[in-house]
């Protein structure tokens, strides 16, 4: 029974074919070639589309407050390495100072210095001193009883 209704359905679809008239000729659409036109309306669209991009990425700068001068309120004023890959960093935000803790995979603040606590005023270390900041660094964590060895459970 099945086999009869398979034929069934495949006489059933093939018979319009039977039935298509064998004297008409289809015709294929011509083979277009590029033109110089073509690529003139790519290159303008490829044009809009970067200039479009390019005012995003502007508006997106102006909007947010990201200018390249926003670099001037934050300045590295000394560093110190203590070993192949980690350092500590001295950082001038504003009025703040901050001494970063920088190795491969984290940054951590290691201490945040405000008003008479600040270590450098506002002129940049000299780079004849490169112990200054060192030894200034040092003062400032011997000064903090928090941070003294002498606390530490392991020590």
């Amino acid at each position: 029974m099945p086999v009869k209704i398979t034929l069934c359905w495949l006489v059933l679809l093939w018979l319009p074919v039977g039935f298509a008239m064998a004297g008409t000729d289809i015709s294929k659409p011509p083979i277009r070639t590029v033109t110089s036109g073509d690529i003139a309306g790519w290159g303008i669209g490829l044009l809009l589309v970067l200039g479009v991009f390019f005012l995003c990425v502007w508006g997106v700068r102006k909007l947010s407050g990201l200018t390249v001068n926003g670099a001037q309120k934050m300045r590295m004023v000394g560093g110190l390495s203590l070993g192949m890959r980690e350092k500590v960093i001295l950082l001038q935000v504003g009025k703040k100072q901050l001494i970063l803790g920088v190795t491969p995979g984290r940054i951590e603040t290691l201490l945040v210095l405000e008003g008479e606590d600040c270590l450098l005023r506002e002129e940049p270390l000299p780079a004849t001193e490169g112990s200054g900041f060192a030894q200034k660094l040092m003062q400032a964590v011997k000064a903090r009883p928090e941070h003294s060895r002498s606390d530490r459970p392991d020590a």
